[in-house]
């Protein structure tokens, strides 16, 4: 990074029936923890959550409470009758940033299918990802170079 350029601070929400109940590993959160260091953010939180609307809202709300920064979720953003990571995010964002949903989606067939949604929450942004390791990667990747631009804006540090 050059002196002018500064670092980030980013949080990962997996949210996962499974690794919330210890039934397995979580691969995913460790992927975007691993994807967001290497891009030169500070991943100051990592943590699981349950699948469903009201958890995934409730954890979203206390991770970007006075937070300024990236929030990324991986998981729950299928078609599964459990996969309510969208309807919990949209219950705590103030706008959305549909250019990021669409973007992370257009990166492979399989994107299509995904329901995430990005949005603001007073200084935060957040970022739906699916919960495959690959695919939230993949989707992460697509609009991570423009995630800084955006950050500057919400700190008002950037004019228009």
């Amino acid at each position: 990074m050059s002196g002018t350029e500064r670092t980030w601070a980013a949080k990962v929400l997996t949210v996962s029936d499974g690794v919330f109940h210890g039934a397995r590993r979580d691969e995913s959160g460790a992927a975007l923890v691993t994807q967001l260091t290497d891009a030169g953010f500070d991943v100051v939180e990592h943590r699981v959550s349950e699948d469903g609307e009201f958890p995934v809202a409730t954890a979203l709300s206390q991770m970007t409470e006075g937070f300024t920064g990236l929030v990324v979720t991986t998981g729950g953003t299928g078609f599964a009758p459990r996969d309510q990571t969208p309807e919990g995010t949209r219950a705590v964002i103030d706008r959305d940033a549909p250019g990021l949903a669409e973007a992370m989606r257009l990166v492979s067939p399989f994107g299509r299918l995904s329901r995430g949604v990005a949005g603001v929450r007073g200084t935060a942004v957040v970022c739906n990802t699916p919960g495959s390791p690959k695919g939230c990667v993949e989707q992460l990747g697509a609009v991570l170079d423009v995630i800084p631009h955006a950050l500057e804006l919400l700190a008002g540090r950037r004019p228009h």
